[in-house]
């Protein structure tokens, strides 16, 4: 079995396979290996989200995230166009409900020009009713550049791509130690020790406890929140006809419920953010006592929890009351009824707070002894993948 490689990347998640992929372009014949310990990739993360192809709006100009985005931007297109991965611009609107609301439109157009994004349109109520019949707006923004795409789908075609004959993807594969001897890298699992001269560590939910493995210590924990969705059932999901966000308040951490229909029609609701007392732990009711641990036991999340308890606390109502989610989908859609929607799945973000229980808001790279880390890559980071796959590998 081959052991060494030019390259290891650690998480088979679509910021590794992404790094991959960039790492194949970048040298033609180079041998490159991808780890993930579970069964398949785009496990967590990748596979949980909305599918949602952001265009730039919400970020702050000159921020990573921003820069990263509108360049991923425009090679997510072309990739999924290269190799047919189902993706759809198909725009979206952002719903102000109230004159307040509308106010804060003004802010994201003006962040959205400062990225480059064009096409940004404001519409009445009955503009908006052209677009999507079913919302009851105040005002609202139309977003021509935001999208659909099948992330799980894209993942997979960029570590086929990668490891094509001259490279390997080996899941189940988790990784015990790294370290550095000279120039070279090991990594280590139960079934072999790796090595190469670059290896990219990009571990989600895990990625605080890698870096922190490889010597990296710069005060960042994450703290897991689970969002649950709902979907529209097959008789509601005419009442969606693209994607439909609210406008974000600055007062709150999250972003709040919002309807996606994704490429393969269906439509989903939410999600909500509750604090979740596993990392990986999908359901309301999942419990590890390392990561409740990790969590609690760090001064941050409780700095966040005791500037926001009152969001939280709703967020939680929300998560096990069916009656109150449906109650904040219908700010948007009023019509929408018990009967439309039904429970869906879940998945977690992995939250970067510092001590200060501050949202740690751009993504954070930085270098280990043994490797380079991911250490902090939420939303838009699939849509940047391949933006932050160049700009980790410069690193």
């Amino acid at each position: 079995m081959q052991t060494s490689f030019d390259l290891i990347v650690v998480g088979g998640g679509i910021v590794g396979a992404a790094t991959a992929f960039q790492f194949r372009k970048q040298h033609p014949t180079a041998k490159i290996l991808v780890l993930e310990k579970e069964g398949r990739p785009a496990a967590h993360q990748t596979g949980r989200n909305s599918g949602v192809i952001h265009s730039g709006l919400y970020y702050k100009p000159g921020s990573l995230k921003a820069t990263t985005c509108l360049s991923g931007y425009a090679q997510l297109l072309d990739f999924c166009a290269e190799y047919r991965v189902a993706h759809e611009v198909c725009g979206k609107i952002v719903v102000a409900t109230d004159p307040q609301e509308a106010d804060r439109l003004a802010i994201l157009v003006e962040r959205g020009k400062q990225n480059g994004l064009e096409g940004l349109t404001y519409l009445d109520p009955q503009q908006t009713k052209e677009i999507e019949p079913h919302i009851e707006a105040y005002q609202s923004l139309w977003v021509p550049q935001t999208g659909i795409v099948d992330y799980v789908g894209m993942t997979e075609t960029m570590l086929r791509v990668a490891t094509d004959g001259q490279g390997s993807f080996r899941a189940a594969n988790r990784v015990l130690k790294m370290y550095r001897k000279g120039g070279t890298r090991f990594v280590e699992t139960k079934e072999a020790i790796y090595q190469a001269p670059k290896v990219v560590v990009c571990a989600g939910l895990q990625s605080d406890r890698m870096a922190h493995q490889d010597g990296v210590d710069n005060g960042i924990r994450i703290v897991p929140f689970r969002g649950d969705y709902y979907d529209l059932t097959h008789e509601a999901a005419h009442k969606v006809r693209n994607l439909i966000y609210p406008v974000p308040d600055p007062q709150f951490p999250f972003l709040g419920v919002h309807f996606t229909r994704m490429v393969g029609g269906e439509v989903e609701c939410g999600p909500n953010a509750v604090f979740s007392f596993a990392r990986e732990g999908y359901h309301k009711t999942a419990f590890e006592a390392a990561d409740s641990w990790s969590a609690l036991s760090f001064g941050g999340t409780w700095k966040l929890f005791a500037a926001h308890w009152r969001y939280g606390l709703g967020e939680y109502e929300r998560a096990f009351s069916k009656a109150k989610f449906l109650k904040a989908l219908q700010k948007m859609m009023p019509g929408l009824t018990m009967e439309d929607i039904q429970p869906g799945r879940a998945g977690i973000r992995a939250q970067a707070l510092d001590g200060q229980g501050r949202l740690v808001d751009d993504f954070v790279i930085e270098e280990g002894d043994a490797a380079t880390h991911v250490i902090n890559a939420p939303s838009p980071a699939a849509t940047a993948s391949l933006a932050i796959a160049e700009h980790i590998l410069q690193v």
